[in-house]
């Protein structure tokens, strides 16, 4: 099992650089790069590229709606010539609150557009002259207003041909479609002990449909990582987190989280933690997560109770553990769990 990280986000970005060059040393294999709607993954991964030698880097996620494919594929083609082969591209989704309220962008077709984006990507990496037409066109035909376009290929000779794709998922259909197509998958909020009962079909019908030459498909999940007699605190952390998914992330009947929490089993608690967090009470939203749930997405606790915890990980399927150090030493928590893998 790998070891990764998600960039620590809200803060200084070069502070956050410095911080993962450190992690490199210190034994970590790859850090992802959020966006949402803060500052850009593609121009904090360039930095990263400058500023480690080792680390792979992947955005998590770009959304396949405020880019085209051809624009995701550049970016990607770009951070791989630049690292020399470390890129790592996860795309999304997101949600329709992000895509039409920041973006602009009617959401639709979600599924549809993220398994048009992968196609292409492969097609652009390997240089082909592309002809597509689909959701987007390629080239714009007249009856769409186009004028001057052919069919092209991409200028620059891309360090790779194939760049790992990694699928941000967690309805059963866009799951379904990760296992099929993507090299990898990044779920949110995993829970290594419900991860059969609530994904072990849609995995396996795409593993149905995977061409061989995909190899297995790769499982990136964790949490928060604390490790010591006082960690267990460092649950409570999830709270707000937890609290702003399920009860904040889309309207009721439309948000893949609530839907998810209620997978677990914690229909009433989902429910409560909705109903707070929709009238204005945080404080209640938060009150009403689940001290189970919040246990049970971290690897927080004394050291034999973190190891229990990774081998669930690892006993779930995950490949690559994705953890957020809390401490003042992220690189010696990270030491520690590399010399554990």
């Amino acid at each position: 099992m790998e070891l990764s990280t998600p960039l620590r986000y809200a803060g200084d970005p070069r502070a956050a650089a410095d911080e993962a060059a450190a992690l490199e040393a210190a034994g970590l294999d790859a850090i992802w790069v959020a966006e949402a709607y803060g500052f850009d993954s593609p121009t904090i991964m360039g930095y990263l590229a400058a500023r480690t030698d080792r680390l792979r880097i992947g955005s998590a996620v770009l959304n396949v709606y405020s880019r085209t494919p051809a624009l995701i594929a550049q970016t990607a083609a770009g951070l791989d010539a630049l690292t020399g082969g470390r890129a790592l591209l996860g795309i999304g989704a997101s949600g329709p609150q992000v895509v039409e309220g920041w973006h602009g962008r009617r959401y639709d077709r979600p599924l549809g557009r993220t398994r048009e984006t992968i196609g292409l990507a492969r097609r652009i990496w390997r240089r082909e002259v592309i002809e597509h037409h689909g959701i987007t066109d390629l080239p714009l035909p007249p009856e769409k207003g186009g004028t001057l376009g052919k069919p092209l290929k991409l200028l620059t000779r891309p360090v790779r041909d194939i760049i790992p794709v990694y699928v941000a998922a967690l309805g059963p259909a866009n799951v379904r479609m990760t296992a099929e197509l993507a090299d990898g998958w990044l779920p949110f909020l995993y829970v290594p002990e419900h991860a059969a009962k609530v994904w072990g079909g849609p995995l396996a019908e795409g593993a149905a449909l995977r061409a061989p030459e995909l190899g297995p498909l790769s499982v990136v999940a964790g949490g928060l990582l604390a490790v010591g007699d006082d960690a267990e605190g460092v649950r409570d952390l999830m709270r707000p987190v937890i609290a702003l998914y399920v009860g904040g992330m889309g309207a009721p009947g439309r948000n893949f989280y609530y839907d998810l929490a209620c997978s677990y089993g914690y229909e009433a608690e989902a429910s409560a933690v909705q109903e707070h967090f929709l009238a204005g009470r945080r404080r209640e939203a938060e009150a009403a997560v689940p001290a189970e749930l919040c246990e049970l997405v971290c690897l927080a606790g004394p050291e034999g109770y973190v190891r229990e915890r990774v081998e669930a990980f690892r006993e779930a399927g995950v490949t690559m553990l994705n953890v957020t150090p809390v401490g003042r030493d992220p690189a010696r928590l990270v030491e520690l769990v590399r010399n554990w893998l």
